[in-house]
């Protein structure tokens, strides 16, 4: 099964990416996903769904623990044509 979860990590500083944004950055480009678009309003990634699940536990985490006051996660699973 393949999953893309899409993410945004708050609170918003516009001047410089906060702590727990760039967290959220280190743990998803370290994980071996596809399609990772990592942007300032919504990151998007991609993978088999063990990995993505692995990914996203770490992401919760490691942003909580560097300051991120509300996280907005949105999971799907990914069909053939959906890609």
């Amino acid at each position: 099964m393949r999953l893309r979860v899409e993410f945004t990590t708050e609170p918003f500083d516009l001047d410089e990416a906060p702590a727990h944004a760039l967290a959220a950055r280190e743990v998803i480009e370290a994980a071996a996903l596809d399609a990772v678009d990592v942007g300032p309003f919504g990151n998007t990634a991609e993978g088999g769904a063990d990995t993505v699940l692995t990914a996203v536990d770490a992401l919760l985490r490691r942003s909580l623990e560097a300051g991120a006051t509300r996280i907005s996660l949105q999971l799907n699973v990914v069909g053939e044509g959906d890609q």
